[in-house]
């Protein structure tokens, strides 16, 4: 679909000048842009490779010398990356999902679907599930028995929503994610291995047989407004009260959360973050990829946590983590400036013992 510069500025909210009923079509790299597309320059560096391409338009920093450039028209980005999200929005059609309830979709006669779904072939809605108004659920998801969806929810393919979830307005859940599965959690019938080396901290009387008895999740999952859970991501059920997420929260793809986890407001996840069971983790927290996080911690409030960081005990709020274990920023880098020296400290250690060897010998 084609927009001109002035809709596209005004849904951006943003100044434009030149001829702003130009039209575009898709936006591009500015090497790559064709006449019909709109060049994303918002840096000088990005403008530079304008003349490879044939951009009539183009999104650019404010005070940039637009005509100079080039162009006929342009739009005025104050923070580019906020101006590609309201322009990627503009420019995503979305999935491919026709108005309506498929003829191959299996619907329980007690669920409710709220007024303008559009509900995909090979799609089963359990008994007693509410889904708000304007649901777009793409082909062979699954919405279990119980579970309460709130309004303008895009649950998309092979999604699972598991028994009695419950989940807010807004919702955006990706291919293969599973909400909802039972917890991981076993016990043995006398003290297990893990439970005396967790007392002891690694002595062990013996070793012994144990046999796992599984402890089942009668809880479920309770998720805020404006949540997006990545693509093959897993929250686990609660064991007796729920496992919950905070409004506007965003896992990334492959994020696990475990039974009982307790996750704030407006955190971002990254791919591969794991959260053992009963943790909570505080309001705008932003854990990078492969981060973990130990059962019954707790990380406060806008914590951040660096790629691949491993939080064994709690975290005060507002603290920068790095590394394995966590700890702050700072130090990790003065411990990594310290480790690259010691080869060279090693050396200097040898020839130091090299020298006082051959002082003792001269002196005996």
């Amino acid at each position: 679909m084609a927009h001109t510069i002035r809709a596209i500025a005004i849904a951006l909210g943003a100044d434009a000048a030149g001829d702003l009923t130009l039209t575009v079509t898709h936006a591009a790299e500015p090497q790559a842009a064709g006449a019909d597309a709109l060049a994303l320059a918002m840096s000088p560096k990005y403008a530079e490779h304008l003349p490879k391409g044939q951009a009539l338009a183009a999104l650019v920093w404010p005070g940039a010398d637009w005509q100079a450039l080039g162009l006929k028209a342009a739009i005025f980005a104050p923070r580019g990356r906020l101006a590609m999200a309201g322009l990627s929005a503009i420019f995503d059609p979305g999935p491919d999902i026709a108005p309506g309830i498929h003829p191959m979709t299996v619907i329980d006669p007690s669920a409710q679907i709220g007024d303008g779904a559009a509900i995909g072939p090979f799609v089963t809605i359990g008994r007693g599930v509410v889904i708000g108004p304007r649901a777009r659920i793409a082909a062979h998801a699954s919405i279990a028995e119980g579970a309460r969806i709130g309004a303008d929810a895009l649950i998309l393919h092979g999604a699972r929503i598991m028994a009695r979830v419950v989940i807010g307005d807004r919702f955006i859940c990706h291919p293969g994610a599973v909400i909802g599965a039972d917890g991981f959690s076993f016990v043995t019938p006398e003290k297990s291995g893990v439970e005396e080396i967790r007392e002891t901290l690694g002595e062990r009387s013996e070793i012994r047989a144990q046999a796992w008895t599984r402890i089942h999740s009668l809880g479920s999952v309770s998720i805020g407004d404006d949540v997006e859970i990545g693509a093959n991501s897993c929250i686990d059920r609660g064991t007796i009260r729920d496992t919950s997420i905070g409004s506007g929260t965003k896992l990334d793809n492959l994020v696990h959360i475990g039974h009982n986890v307790q996750v704030g407001r407006d955190c971002l996840l990254c791919g591969q973050v794991g959260i053992a069971g009963s943790s909570r983790i505080g309001d705008r927290v932003v854990l990078a990829g492969q981060c973990g996080v130990n059962d019954n911690i707790f990380v406060g409030d806008d914590v951040i946590a660096g790629g691949g960081t491993k939080i064994f005990t709690n975290a005060p709020a507002g603290r920068v983590l790095l590394g394995y274990p966590a700890i702050k920023m700072e130090t990790h880098v003065e411990l990594q400036k310290a480790q690259r020296r010691l080869p060279r400290l090693a050396a200097r250690v040898a020839e130091l013992e090299k020298t006082v060897m051959q002082r003792s010998q001269d002196t005996e």
